[in-house]
């Protein structure tokens, strides 16, 4: 079982996480911004993740830290998947009503971000809209990892949960065995 633990604290944060790459979907998830915990389900349902995320930020000053270290542990844990049979490429297109997210995805030991979502508004719920981006870069610096997403639409609730739908899709799709792969580089190496 590929399954991945991180624990984390700073003056800032305190985050338990812990994902199964093979899991069902099973996720218990509390960061103490309610919208968030409603994407990252939706990650790790469409996902077939099961993610168990237990964190406590200082969101008496915003939400800022806790979105960025929960992305550095997510990157974390992402980072410590064995590169060897895995698919590696990964990518998914996801309608969600008037909204549509499109998601790529390497796992070629590289990180960056490419991301094309403009809000319409600062915040969905308690979820600052500008910290989506930084999320994902937290991810991709710390799993050394490429993601590339555009995101279409009007409504920001559903462009997010969009996004996060195809990033889990995605991210499935990339971290699927095949021993036919071996390292898929022709470097011999990620």
């Amino acid at each position: 079982m590929r399954v991945f633990e991180i624990k984390r604290k700073t003056g800032e944060t305190d985050i338990n996480l812990k994902i199964n790459i093979d899991g069902t979907g099973k996720y218990d998830i509390n960061t103490g911004i309610s919208f968030f915990d409603h994407v990252l389900s939706s990650f790790a349902k469409h996902g077939s993740f099961d993610l168990y995320l237990n964190a406590n930020g200082d969101l008496e000053v915003d939400d800022h830290h806790t979105v960025e270290d929960i992305g550095i542990c997510m990157g974390m844990a992402l980072n410590k998947i064995e590169k060897k049979n895995i698919k590696r490429f990964g990518w998914a297109i996801v309608p969600m009503d008037e909204a549509r997210a499109m998601v790529s995805i390497d796992l070629g030991g590289r990180s960056y971000v490419v991301g094309d979502y403009m809000p319409h508004r600062d915040k969905v719920g308690e979820l600052s809209t500008e910290n989506i981006i930084h999320f994902f870069e937290s991810i991709a610096n710390n799993g050394n990892l490429n993601i590339h997403f555009e995101v279409i639409g009007k409504n920001e609730h559903h462009k997010i949960e969009a996004l996060f739908k195809a990033f889990g899709i995605a991210l499935d799709n990339a971290t699927r065995i095949d021993e036919r792969k071996g390292i898929i580089s022709t470097k011999g190496v990620i």
